[in-house]
Protein backbone atom coordinates (compact mmCIF):
# COMPACT_ATOMS: atom_id res chain seq x y z
CA UNK A 1 0.00 0.00 0.00
CA UNK A 2 1.53 3.43 -0.88
CA UNK A 3 1.39 6.22 1.26
CA UNK A 4 2.70 9.81 1.19
CA UNK A 5 2.22 11.38 4.98
CA UNK A 6 2.89 14.91 5.37
CA UNK A 7 4.21 17.05 8.40
CA UNK A 8 4.97 20.33 9.67
CA UNK A 9 2.43 22.55 9.27
CA UNK A 10 0.98 24.71 11.75
CA UNK A 11 0.08 28.70 12.06
CA UNK A 12 2.92 31.25 11.70
CA UNK A 13 3.05 34.76 11.76
CA UNK A 14 3.65 36.73 7.93
CA UNK A 15 6.77 36.81 7.30
CA UNK A 16 8.03 33.65 9.20
CA UNK A 17 8.99 30.00 7.85
CA UNK A 18 7.77 26.61 8.12
CA UNK A 19 9.32 23.46 6.63
CA UNK A 20 7.14 21.03 5.26
CA UNK A 21 8.55 17.19 4.88
CA UNK A 22 6.60 14.04 2.79
CA UNK A 23 7.51 10.55 3.62
CA UNK A 24 6.50 8.23 0.97
CA UNK A 25 5.79 4.10 1.75
CA UNK A 26 5.24 1.35 -0.27
CA UNK A 27 7.25 2.21 -3.47
CA UNK A 28 10.12 4.11 -4.57
CA UNK A 29 9.50 7.49 -7.17
CA UNK A 30 13.07 7.63 -8.03
CA UNK A 31 11.65 7.57 -11.77
CA UNK A 32 9.11 9.61 -11.50
CA UNK A 33 8.03 13.31 -10.32
CA UNK A 34 7.45 14.31 -6.49
CA UNK A 35 6.14 17.91 -5.57
CA UNK A 36 3.77 20.34 -3.98
CA UNK A 37 0.15 21.81 -4.30
CA UNK A 38 -1.89 23.80 -2.30
CA UNK A 39 -5.83 24.47 -1.87
CA UNK A 40 -7.26 27.65 -0.31
CA UNK A 41 -11.00 27.66 1.09
CA UNK A 42 -12.82 28.20 -2.59
CA UNK A 43 -9.64 27.90 -4.86
CA UNK A 44 -8.49 25.24 -7.06
CA UNK A 45 -5.63 23.05 -6.31
CA UNK A 46 -2.64 24.57 -7.08
CA UNK A 47 1.11 24.11 -7.74
CA UNK A 48 4.03 25.04 -5.76
CA UNK A 49 7.08 23.11 -6.60
CA UNK A 50 8.60 19.81 -8.46
CA UNK A 51 11.66 18.31 -8.75
CA UNK A 52 12.19 16.91 -12.30
CA UNK A 53 15.47 14.71 -11.38
CA UNK A 54 17.17 17.16 -9.89
CA UNK A 55 16.40 20.22 -10.96
CA UNK A 56 13.30 22.46 -8.88
CA UNK A 57 10.40 24.36 -10.72
CA UNK A 58 8.07 27.15 -8.71
CA UNK A 59 5.45 29.38 -9.68
CA UNK A 60 6.25 32.97 -10.00
CA UNK A 61 4.05 33.57 -6.69
CA UNK A 62 6.55 31.18 -4.44
CA UNK A 63 9.83 31.46 -6.50
CA UNK A 64 12.60 32.74 -4.15
CA UNK A 65 10.51 32.12 -0.68
CA UNK A 66 9.87 28.39 -1.48
CA UNK A 67 12.41 25.43 -1.44
CA UNK A 68 11.49 21.93 -2.64
CA UNK A 69 14.33 19.26 -1.71
CA UNK A 70 14.02 15.53 -2.17
CA UNK A 71 16.07 12.96 -1.05
CA UNK A 72 15.58 9.68 -3.18
CA UNK A 73 17.27 7.35 -1.63
CA UNK A 74 14.94 7.95 1.18
CA UNK A 75 11.82 8.38 -0.93
CA UNK A 76 11.28 11.82 1.20
CA UNK A 77 10.35 15.46 -0.49
CA UNK A 78 10.69 18.14 1.49
CA UNK A 79 9.66 22.38 1.06
CA UNK A 80 11.16 25.15 3.08
CA UNK A 81 8.75 28.33 3.65
CA UNK A 82 10.24 31.42 4.20
CA UNK A 83 8.81 35.28 4.13
CA UNK A 84 4.97 33.53 4.49
CA UNK A 85 2.38 35.68 3.54
CA UNK A 86 -1.68 35.53 4.19
CA UNK A 87 -2.09 34.56 0.89
CA UNK A 88 -0.16 31.35 1.34
CA UNK A 89 -2.50 29.74 3.80
CA UNK A 90 -4.59 26.41 2.38
CA UNK A 91 -3.55 22.88 2.58
CA UNK A 92 -0.41 21.45 1.34
CA UNK A 93 -0.24 18.62 -0.54
CA UNK A 94 2.38 16.30 -1.03
CA UNK A 95 2.39 14.43 -4.61
CA UNK A 96 4.20 11.78 -6.50
CA UNK A 97 4.51 10.24 -9.61
CA UNK A 98 5.64 6.73 -11.11
CA UNK A 99 7.44 8.31 -13.96
CA UNK A 100 8.88 11.51 -16.05
CA UNK A 101 6.85 13.02 -18.54
CA UNK A 102 7.79 15.84 -20.91
CA UNK A 103 9.01 18.88 -18.88
CA UNK A 104 7.91 19.82 -15.45
CA UNK A 105 5.33 18.03 -13.59
CA UNK A 106 3.16 21.07 -12.61
CA UNK A 107 -0.12 19.95 -13.30
CA UNK A 108 -2.35 17.41 -10.98
CA UNK A 109 -2.75 15.12 -13.62
CA UNK A 110 0.92 14.38 -13.64
CA UNK A 111 1.26 12.88 -10.56
CA UNK A 112 -0.29 9.61 -9.12
CA UNK A 113 -0.48 9.21 -5.24
CA UNK A 114 -1.16 12.08 -2.79
CA UNK A 115 -0.91 12.65 0.50
CA UNK A 116 -3.77 13.69 3.08
CA UNK A 117 -2.90 17.36 3.44
CA UNK A 118 -1.05 19.33 6.20
CA UNK A 119 -2.56 22.92 6.89
CA UNK A 120 -0.77 26.18 6.74
CA UNK A 121 -1.94 29.49 8.17
CA UNK A 122 -0.46 32.33 7.88
CA UNK A 123 -1.50 35.26 10.06
CA UNK A 124 -1.18 39.05 9.25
Amino acid sequence: QVQLVESGGGLVQAGGSLRLSCAASGRTFSSGPMGWFRQAPGKEREFVATMRYNRPAYPDTVKGRFTISRDTAKNTVSLQMNSLKPEDTAVYYCAAGTSYGFGYATRAVDYDYWGQGTQVTVSS
